[in-house]
């Protein structure tokens, strides 16, 4: 891999308590695009997030984000640099409202943030009528978005998703998916992990199927859904 990448990692290994989950991963996505990480359970697709947002140790590999080798960085410091991380569960402050939740993601920021409050209620409407109500009196659709426009609140250039669709009704899944793709047009690069295959791979500019910790396949969310290996392995068809 070489080029303009936004993040890049060559080669992880990495795992807990001495056992490698991670066996070599490559992922790389450029600034405008939706990258989605798919596979089996235990193929180490939530690890690899976990292992570029510097909650894992990465034992062997390089990580680079904007060019800059962020290998091993932890997180509160890859926050000022412009990425941010949902993670699947215990991703709000239930206790708090709406908009306090969102508050607490431009805690990185000195500027006047309003203009930003705003702009994530264009991204998700539904928030807007809810902004006063706390957060874990929401559906599950409705505390992803607010956790998604809480990392989006501290103006990052990557958002890793993990399994943000976990969990939700079809409508809240169609939902989650619009706001991934306008969170794109809006300038910010998504890599996601996403257990609904087929679904995301059909909007992604670039799939990564893992297996036992490694690359299977690498290519095109289109391409990976046309493959009839992909297809029968992966995607249960």
């Amino acid at each position: 891999m070489s080029g303009d990448y936004l993040i890049e990692a060559k080669g992880l290994f990495g795992g807990y308590g001495g056992a490698d989950i991670l066996r070599g991963v490559d992922i790389a996505i450029r600034r405008d695009q939706i990258g989605v990480i798919v596979g089996p359970n235990g193929a180490g697709k939530s690890t690899t997030l976990k292992a570029l947002f510097g909650l894992l140790t990465v034992r062997e590999g390089t990580v680079q984000l904007n060019g800059t080798d962020i290998t091993n960085a932890p997180p509160e410091k890859l926050v000022p640099l412009g990425m941010a991380y949902v993670p699947q569960e215990l991703n709000v402050f239930g206790t708090l409202t709406v908009e306090e939740n969102l508050e607490m993601g431009a805690y990185v920021r000195r500027d006047d943030f309003r203009d930003s409050l705003d702009h994530i209620y264009t991204i998700f409407p539904p928030l807007a009528d809810k902004k006063d109500q706390a957060a874990g009196e929401l559906s599950g659709g409705q505390r992803q978005m607010v956790a998604m426009g809480r990392a989006l609140m501290s103006e990052p250039s990557l958002i890793l998703l993990d399994e943000p669709t976990a969990g939700l009704s079809p409508l809240y899944m169609d939902q989650i998916f619009d706001r991934v793709v306008a969170i794109r047009k809006n300038g910010v690069g998504v890599l996601m992990v996403e257990q609904n295959a087929k679904q995301a791979l059909a909007f992604a500019d670039v799939g990564f199927v893992l297996a036992q910790g490694d690359n299977r396949f690498t290519d095109t969310g289109a391409a990976l859904i046309a493959d009839p290996d992909v297809a029968k392995s992966f995607l249960g068809g």
